[in-house]
């Protein structure tokens, strides 16, 4: 099982090279093309289309070759994609190709995280939190690795660095045995009765009672807040990907700093994102999910209304590591606590929730490219703010919500 955790954070790592190195290395894409932010915002926009298509077939496709097929599907196509971009092919090729990239990371996250959390049969929070941990390391080594390729002139070749990644995971998927689990990793339903007796039992498993009303497995009255979940992940993945995105560009426009220090201060940011995913899991239990979500985003609201007013560099990188200690916990713990207040249907709620995150980070770098091009930094750090604003007073009615299912939770326990 051990052997299985550590490739699974392997990979959780490949997945954060991929989610970052676009943003790290934007601003010579959209010069290397002529192109505007919106059309780089349209590229980023694609990827997360393709990563949003693979979170909701990544069960489908288990389902039909098994764990560790779909994960050699998705990586095999992860690495075909990135190969691709190194060609530096036409721009409608590149968009063309990015839905591929974002199916083939999406999928490897849903297959890989519900592979863990499904097998690790003690101590599941601690093997998803490495797993998250090591998703941040990926994103925090690939903008220092481009700011030394930008350096050097030779930006480009960041994404034969991640196609050469990819492919060296999916040898070792193929290759490794991980003993006596082998066989429920490459496990199959045989005829179609064996299929809908196991699509049964997960019905009957997240049916709590047997008198209540249910929409897609849902009991009505966890509608509300499930519905609030899905659009603050929505909004969460959306800020965070325009943010981590745009970061550089916001930093080489308005601290008028080097491009290499601009995808460097992105480090910066998913650093402290790191180092604060070591302790958020702690600080969650021993304060309460509620609690911790509360401050984490109250204190990211300040963290950017003081980013939106100060300028000067210093200020700036401050308030950057800051904001990624505040982020750090945020989509973990959030859900976590979606799963605790909707028992009985993890599996649904947690491929729910990310594909809404999916969702958002399709659509909100494509708006915050049209902030860039129609208006200036300045009103697109406010736009930034206003959602983190927003997911606060969205976080405050479902924390609100979240009392009332916990009571009926209770009542009904």
């Amino acid at each position: 099982m051990k052997k299985l955790i550590w490739l699974g954070c392997l990979s959780y790592l490949i997945i954060g090279v991929a989610h970052v190195v676009g943003g790290s290395i934007l601003e010579q894409l959209i010069a290397h093309y002529h192109l505007e932010y919106k059309d780089g915002g349209q590229w980023i926009m694609n990827q997360f289309l393709g990563f949003l298509v693979g979170v909701l077939l990544a069960p489908s496709i288990t389902a039909r070759v098994g764990k560790r097929g779909a994960v050699l599907i998705a990586m095999g196509v992860l690495t075909l994609s990135e190969a691709a971009y190194s060609l530096l092919l036409p721009w409608g090729w590149m968009l063309a190709i990015a839905p591929l990239a974002g199916l083939g990371f999406g999928m490897t996250e849903a297959v890989v995280g519900a592979m863990i959390i499904d097998m690790a049969k003690n101590g599941k929070a601690s093997a998803m939190s490495r797993l998250e941990t090591f998703f941040g390391v990926g994103a925090l080594l690939i903008p220092i690795a481009a700011a030394y390729l930008i350096k050097q002139s030779i930006w480009q070749v960041s994404f034969p660095i991640l196609a050469a990644m990819s492919g060296i995971t999916f040898v070792l998927w193929l290759t490794m045995s991980f003993g006596e689990i082998d066989d429920q990793l490459g496990y199959i339903p045989q005829n179609k009765e064996d299929r809908a007796a196991h699509a049964d039992n997960q019905m009957n498993k997240n049916t709590r009672t047997a008198g209540a009303s249910f929409f897609f497995g849902y009991p009505r009255k966890a509608l509300p807040f499930l519905l609030l979940s899905a659009l603050f992940f929505m909004i969460y993945v959306g800020m965070e990907m325009s943010f981590s995105n745009y970061l550089p560009s916001i930093l080489i426009v308005r601290s008028e700093v080097g491009e290499s220090s601009a995808a460097a201060a992105l480090s910066l940011f998913w650093g402290t994102m790191v180092l604060g995913r070591l302790f958020a899991g702690v600080l969650a239990d021993r304060m309460g999910y509620s609690k911790y979500l509360l401050i984490a985003t109250a204190g990211a609201s300040v963290i950017f209304v003081l980013m939106a007013v100060m300028g000067e560099l210093s200020w700036m990188l401050a308030l950057i590591a800051l904001s990624g200690l505040f982020f750090s916990g945020i989509f973990g713990i959030a859900l976590v606590y979606a799963n605790e207040l909707i028992p009985g249907m993890t599996e649904r709620t947690t491929s729910l929730l990310v594909a809404c995150g999916g969702l958002g980070g399709a659509i909100f770098p494509r708006v915050t490219g049209w902030f860039m091009d129609q208006f200036n930094v300045q009103s697109t750090l406010w736009y930034i703010t206003s959602l983190v604003v927003g997911m606060l007073l969205l976080l405050s009615v479902m924390l609100i919500l979240g009392r009332k299912q916990m009571r009926a939770i209770n009542a009904e326990g």
